[in-house]
């Protein structure tokens, strides 16, 4: 399953779940007629383009559906597993893909569905496509160097092109309506039929329609990063938006206070501050790790409280409006960040003279956080940055 967050399916689940939704495509695959090998060549002969229309619109749902799951902060899409590109094995492999798929009659994933229906060619196919699978396992050594050869990384075309990804969505939607007409003109020509390829019948209108809502969503949902980022630009709009903060002082009574621990210290400070001079129960954050899978564990711990600090209150305030626009909760800012905190607390100066008992018990406290904290702060160990694992799920068709 993909990296959703939060993590709602858990790995073991994920094996269940992944089971019944191989059923279930196994059976949509199946009554749309792609365990015959007549169908599914006709894309090829130019009779029936059926593998077009069904693959072309499940490519586009699942490009929306993910464009909507990221807008929402609902998927981690740095854990989205991007198969490299090697271009010339790719070339190569799908032109034996194809003509196999010519000669054969099946793709290896249909082959699999028209195989548990009893189909005798497609359980042919499989002894062909496991045949040929040993016949590149045992030659790797040889064909290696073909198969690495020209590789291109990880590449998604929307950057290689240098558009944006709506304005590519767009167009590949608007794109997949016209091959969807010029297809039906193929088919219409071929068969025999004299028919309009589009007429203005519930079913055709109904497809279009479903075309252009798809093309225009599309727009509405922009990278969320984007938008949040552009969203705390406005110094005046971060300054009036309504957290909760604490104090220099409370911060430092809950770092002395060891057996606090739903203190949670989440430092937007960079790399190099933070491991110079680490706070206790500290980790590191960035903005990226606000939208990533692994941080939001922590950023959604149960009875937890997240205090965002930096070195100014500006930079704090930002970091937490992004953190509330995402949904988390339990967030709290320092007020006049870690510049006033160090001035304040561990470069403190005592009051000369107190005039009122609130001076006298200020001098007390700062004196012994001045004292303990550097020691808590040299005792502790630096937990970050947040580490993000990237691991491929194997299968597929």
């Amino acid at each position: 399953m993909g990296p959703l967050v939060p993590d709602i399916i858990g790995t073991n689940l994920n094996f269940i779940v992944a089971l019944a939704i191989g059923l279930f495509f196994g059976i949509i695959l199946e009554q749309a007629g792609f365990s015959t090998s007549k169908k599914l060549v006709g894309l090829f002969y130019g009779y029936d383009f059926t593998v077009l229309r069904v693959f072309f619109t499940a490519g586009l749902v699942a490009m929306i559906g993910i464009m909507g799951l990221e807008h929402y902060g609902l998927i981690d899409i740095n854990l989205v597993y991007i198969n490299p590109t090697f271009l010339w094995s790719a070339i190569i492999g799908g032109l034996i893909m194809g003509l196999g798929f010519v000669l054969g009659g099946f793709c290896p994933g249909t082959s699999v569905c028209a195989a548990a229906i009893g189909k005798i060619d497609a359980i042919i196919f499989i002894a062909g496509a496991f045949f040929g699978v040993i016949i590149f396992a045992e030659g790797y050594p040889i064909f290696e160097p073909l198969y690495k050869a020209a590789n291109l990384g990880n590449p998604r075309i929307f950057e290689t092109l240098g558009m944006s990804q709506n304005i590519f969505a767009f167009i590949l939607i608007l794109f997949a309506l016209f091959a969807f007409w010029f297809s039906s003109i193929i088919e219409n020509k071929v068969n025999g039929v004299s028919k309009p390829p589009i007429r203005f019948t519930p079913y055709y209108i109904g497809i279009a329609a479903i075309g252009i809502l798809m093309a225009v969503s599309a727009f509405i949902f922009p990278e969320r990063k984007a938008s949040l980022t552009e969203l705390v630009k406005d110094n005046n709009f971060v300054k009036s938006y309504k957290l909760e903060a604490i104090t220099i002082d409370e911060f430092a009574y809950r770092l002395m206070d060891e057996q606090d621990d739903k203190l949670q210290v989440i430092d937007f400070r960079s790399e190099k501050e933070y491991l110079d001079l680490s706070y206790p129960k500290s980790t590191l954050f960035t903005l990226d790790n606000m939208f990533e899978k692994e941080p939001n564990k922590l950023l959604t711990l149960k009875h937890s409280v997240n205090i965002f600090v930096a070195n100014d209150e500006l930079t704090e305030r930002k970091m937490a409006i992004v953190a509330n626009e995402l949904g988390y909760t339990k967030v709290k800012i320092l007020k006049g960040g870690l510049n006033e905190f160090n001035s304040q607390i561990l470069n403190f100066t005592p009051i000369e003279n107190p005039k009122n008992i609130d001076e006298v018990y200020t001098n007390r406290f700062r004196t012994k956080a001045k004292e303990m904290i550097p020691i808590l702060i040299q005792n502790s160990k630096p937990k970050g940055p947040v580490k993000k694992v990237l691991k491929r799920v194997v299968g597929g068709c």
